[in-house]
């Protein structure tokens, strides 16, 4: 059973090339842009078509939020364009996809956690080509599984958590905005469940439920709270000030409000969701344990 994970090199996707081992019966083909460039739509129909892959989890995307702005047609590409096109192929050799997308899709006005089929109304340039991704790819492949998510950190890659512990301690103070709110996600978490899904309809194939789900980890807090507490665990003693978004101005504006409610996840596929201070203990474990 061939299962093709685009993005293996992301947070994500090395969380999930992590635990392939866990699953013997699966042929995991970890792929990143050496592997196969997604942009040349040829090549990947070629290696679609030669390897006939029973799932594809697509965890590539353009994340830059900010470059995104001025960088239209690449991040249209590759977060509309290549999902459509994966989708596509795989509705042609009867593959199952999961797909990733993001909490950008909601403008962040809400007060109460975001479900699946409220509004969208993205803010930004990346919200947008995410939200047309979600829409392109149900269009050539209806039964696809989409997983919202947000706040994504990991051991792994680039993100706001290594970047806290990295600044932490070379500086004395740091200023981090906190009136944004929402939830990290500790991106091994979201590979757990994703392989839980992929797992289940290996076993059962009527256990596929396509359509969008939310993942995050449990709990709320603001990006402040979120450094504080990776300081703290970490044991960085580093002066953290709360400011506003109106004094930190990016090019991209971002959800002041963007939890999300997991019940469909949880009710559909049974997945017990750790509490975000839980996880990020485990990800800094891990991040010691690799110095």
């Amino acid at each position: 059973m061939k299962v093709l994970i685009t993005g293996a090199n992301g947070q994500l996707g090395s969380e999930i090339k992590a635990r392939s081992e866990q699953f013997p019966g699966i042929d995991f083909l970890l792929t990143d842009v050496d592997e196969l460039d997604l942009t040349d739509f040829e090549a990947v129909r070629a290696f679609i078509e030669e390897h006939k892959p029973s799932f594809i989890i697509n965890c590539a995307a353009y994340t830059a939020v900010d470059v995104a702005e001025t960088d239209v047609e690449l991040a249209s590409l590759i977060n509309t364009k290549v999902p459509a096109f994966l989708g596509k192929l795989a509705t042609a050799i009867d593959a199952k996809v999961v797909h990733v997308s993001t909490d950008y899709v909601f403008d962040g006005t809400a007060c109460t956690p975001y479900e699946e089929a409220d509004l969208v109304d993205p803010d930004s340039v990346y919200g947008k080509t995410k939200l047309n991704g979600e829409i392109a790819l149900v269009k050539e492949n209806p039964k696809a599984i989409i997983i919202r998510t947000s706040w994504l950190y990991s051991s792994y890659g680039k993100n706001f958590a290594k970047t806290m512990i990295k600044l932490g301690i070379e500086r004395d103070e740091l200023k981090v905005v906190v009136d944004q709110v929402g939830t990290p996600t500790y991106a091994g978490d979201l590979a757990d469940a994703i392989l839980m899904i992929i797992d289940k309809a290996l076993a059962d194939a009527a256990s596929w439920k396509g359509g969008i789900y939310h993942f995050s980890n449990e709990g709320v807090c603001s990006w402040y709270d979120f450094a504080k507490a990776i300081h703290e665990i970490y044991g960085i003693d580093c002066n953290v000030r709360p400011i506003s978004t109106d004094e930190y101005p990016t090019p991209a504006k971002r959800p002041a409000y963007s939890v999300l409610c997991k019940k469909k996840i949880k009710r559909n596929y049974g997945i017990t969701i750790p509490y975000w201070r839980d996880s990020l203990k485990d990800c800094i474990a891990q991040l010691k344990a690799q110095h």
